[in-house]
């Protein structure tokens, strides 16, 4: 049996708030085409641990630091997210 992490993150934009859910793995393949085709900083990511990555206050701290990296992104981002983001973040359910 495999087990894997699932992270929930809340997204808040203006007026708007709904939860994203994603593995670890899939915020390294959005951070992986953003740093090429957007030159977003390779250090932005959080780095992947492996010793205890299942503990509680691992998976708390990463969650929170998980939430921080996507912030941070929308800063970088005001006006109009590049789609990968976008898709990542399911704007197109929620956001008119």
């Amino acid at each position: 049996i495999s087990y894997f992490q699932v992270y929930i993150i809340q997204v808040s934009v203006g007026s708007h708030q709904w939860t994203v859910k994603h593995r670890y793995s899939d915020f390294h393949d959005l951070h992986e085409k953003l740093v090429s085709e957007k030159k977003i900083d390779k250090n932005l990511l959080p780095p992947k641990k492996i010793i205890g990555k299942n503990s509680k206050s691992l998976v708390e701290k990463r969650q929170k630091e998980l939430e921080v990296y996507l912030q941070t992104l929308l800063l970088k981002f005001p006006v109009t997210a590049p789609k990968v983001l976008s898709h990542f973040l399911h704007f197109h359910l929620y956001v008119s």
